[in-house]
């Protein structure tokens, strides 16, 4: 498919999806709603595609959220695709890791989109935040529910009711951010997160995914650990061809090559 507000790139088993609308700081209008829909339903269904990295074009903006001004063009709201804001915050069921790579702002819906993505590696200048109160509105979009999970109530609490935005290295410290880098050093970490992630076969890897999301909404620990031999990507693993495939190189003391079979 041809998109006109996402360039996508598969490089090996990484999908490199970026968010192509520099001019607006990458927000979001219908069109880019719908493609990004598109964009995550293919990456979902490609077996050969084990990871997606995900980051906005142009150096300034990761997303800016919704875009408003196409809003009152149409003068209607945009309508979400089946799996909500971005074609990702109601995708529940995607086992694959996301990577949010942030260079510049990631607020409002830019912010909970990439707080739905697993990882996030930034910049040093960037900076992220749920400003939506400011304006007399409300992030619904998923971001206070994840980020209240993600970094603990009073911290989340502290930044959902100012509206206050808070630099790269403030959300590494309130957990949110996996790693801040300078700009010149990004794509370097960007391909080291990656390669390690590869490294991994990837059906364990969706499997463990999995198994941490659904253990989330299981009652303690206990219930979690008798339930994860049930959630379905667990059952996968076990009976791939890479699990053997992982006995047999430690056994040879070599590299193993997975398959995702």
């Amino acid at each position: 498919m041809h998109y006109e507000t996402l360039t996508v790139d598969r490089k090996g088993n990484v999908t490199h999806l970026v968010l192509n609308r520099p001019e607006v700081m990458n927000a979001i209008n219908q069109k880019m709603h719908d493609e990004l829909e598109h964009a995550f339903d293919s990456f979902a269904a490609d077996d050969s595609q084990y990871l997606c990295v995900v980051r906005g074009a142009g150096g300034r903006a990761f997303c800016a959220g919704s875009d408003l001004k196409s809003i009152a063009t149409r003068n209607e709201p945009h309508v979400y695709p089946r799996h909500g804001y971005a074609g990702l915050i109601e995708r529940f069921d995607l086992d694959k890791p996301l990577l949010a790579a942030v260079d510049g702002v990631a607020v409002g819906g830019g912010f909970e989109f990439a707080l739905a993505c697993d990882l996030i590696i930034a910049t040093d200048r960037s900076r992220f935040g749920l400003p939506e109160p400011l304006v007399g509105a409300v992030a619904l979009g998923g971001g206070m529910h994840r980020l209240a999970r993600q970094i603990g109530l009073k911290q989340a609490m502290g930044l959902i009711l100012t509206g206050d935005l808070v630099g790269a290295p403030e959300g590494h410290r309130l957990g949110f951010v996996n790693a801040v880098v300078a700009p010149e050093a990004f794509e370097q970490e960007i391909d080291r997160w990656c390669s390690r992630i590869l490294r991994c076969a990837p059906l364990a890897t969706r499997a463990s995914k999995q198994s941490v999301m659904r253990g989330l909404s299981e009652p303690d620990v206990q219930a979690a650990m008798v339930a994860q031999q049930h959630y379905p990507a667990f059952a996968d693993c076990y009976e791939s061809e890479d699990r053997l495939e992982g006995a047999r190189a430690f056994a040879e003391k070599r590299p193993p090559v997975w398959t995702g079979r």
